[in-house]
């Protein structure tokens, strides 16, 4: 789809394709009631924009765990990375993400487009030693990454995003 019909969708339609981007209901409400918008990079601003610290924990809940062998659609293309990696690599990983869970309380968040199983490891570990404010903050910023590539494919669907 582009711009044009995305920006003429009826409001529930709109919103249903903006749920594939990102499960959480109020930024998927104020991103479509901002309609029409002129440009993907309007959009992308307005949802960046749009993203608050309201919206993590519902979008937390569309995210399967990275590594996840189990994950479908947009996140099992994004975290294709993940795939060729090692026995070594995928179990530190589900390790890390236990571990992650238990010190934060929700699923390990990152954009994980064109990194690998190494890199998104090696991120999980860092960010272990984050506070729990910093680290809402920094899983903030990696959905609003996660959504302007979900938008740009969305709006783009030839995009290598």
């Amino acid at each position: 789809m582009d711009l044009q019909r995305f920006n003429a969708l009826p409001s529930q339609e709109a919103e249903r394709e903006l749920l594939s981007c990102c499960s959480a209901p109020r930024w998927v409400r104020k991103v479509a009631a901002g309609r029409p918008y002129a440009s993907l990079t309007a959009l992308q601003a307005a949802a960046r924009s749009a993203l608050d610290d309201a919206d993590l924990d519902a979008a937390l809940d569309g995210h399967p765990r990275i590594g996840d062998r189990g994950a479908t659609g947009a996140s099992r293309r994004e975290q294709s990375g993940v795939a060729a990696a090692g026995a070594g690599v995928l179990s530190a990983l589900e390790e890390g993400n236990r571990a992650y869970e238990q010190r934060f309380g929700h699923v390990y968040l990152v954009c994980a487009t064109g990194r690998s199983a190494e890199d998104l490891l090696a991120t999980l570990q860092a960010r272990l030693g984050n506070d729990p404010a910093t680290e809402r903050g920094v899983a903030l910023a990696e959905l609003a990454a996660i959504n302007e590539i979900r938008l740009d494919r969305l709006l783009t669907p030839d995009s290598p995003a």
